[in-house]
């Protein structure tokens, strides 16, 4: 099988909008990262098919989304990595080539 080339990049759009916010200290560049890597990853996802795009941007965004309120009980880093290996292992089982 082969690694669908989504599977790290949603993961470090998640990891590097992150990034961007918390060590530059602009909330709006850390959503670029995240628009970016997310836009780049819905382009590929279509070849799947609208079913998987939709279901696998829901998780893209639904991670973004859960990360906040999960950070508050386990702290930011460990929430983002969380976040982001759960959305590999999804993007993985989605896109992966039998």
């Amino acid at each position: 099988m082969r690694l669908n080339s989504t599977v790290p990049v949603s993961s470090s759009g998640l990891i590097g909008g992150y990034c961007a916010a918390r060590f530059t200290g602009r909330r709006e560049l850390g959503g670029l990262v995240l628009a970016a890597a997310g836009a780049w990853c819905v382009r590929e996802w279509r070849r799947q098919g609208p079913a998987v795009t939709a279901g696998l941007l829901a998780t893209y965004l639904g991670a973004f989304g859960a990360s906040h309120p999960l950070a508050k009980k386990i702290g930011a880093w460990p929430s983002v990595f969380a976040v982001s290996a759960a959305t590999a292992g999804v993007t993985y089982v989605a896109t992966r080539e039998e």
